[in-house]
């Protein structure tokens, strides 16, 4: 086999496996973004125990806030073309770690019967 079709023959299948790669890249970063699978997110289960409702309620509003930073993000990049993969890779893992965030902060403001509103609520009755 000459040299020059033995350079053109591993050059295609090395652009075949770079497609091959980029299709399931593609295809895992929609379905991360489309429902979190397979989503690696950090988040200390244990992080919002000892917050006060206060604090609660403090950290309910800023996560709120950085969700909605993160929307406006994610909905500008889909806006452009090719953009909705980039916002996916760019922002999903963020966005994802909010909402997550979110639900903790939650389930302590239930806990420990916490109204998570701007207006701060005494938790004497919670110490």
């Amino acid at each position: 086999m000459p040299l020059d079709e033995a350079n053109r023959k591993s050059r295609a299948a090395s652009c075949f496996a770079a497609a091959i790669c980029a299709v399931a890249a593609l295809a895992l970063t929609g379905c991360n973004a489309a429902n979190g699978i397979g989503q690696l997110i950090l988040v200390d289960p244990s992080q919002y125990d000892v917050y006060h409702c206060k604090d609660l309620s403090d950290q309910w509003v800023l996560l709120n806030k950085r969700e909605a930073e993160l929307r406006a993000e994610i909905d500008r990049a889909n806006q452009t073309a090719g953009g909705k993969v980039v916002g996916a890779m760019a922002y999903s893992s963020d966005y994802q770690t909010v909402l997550t965030q979110k639900k903790m902060v939650q389930q302590q403001a239930a806990e420990k019967k916490c109204e998570l509103t701007q207006t701060y609520q005494s938790d004497q009755t919670v110490r």
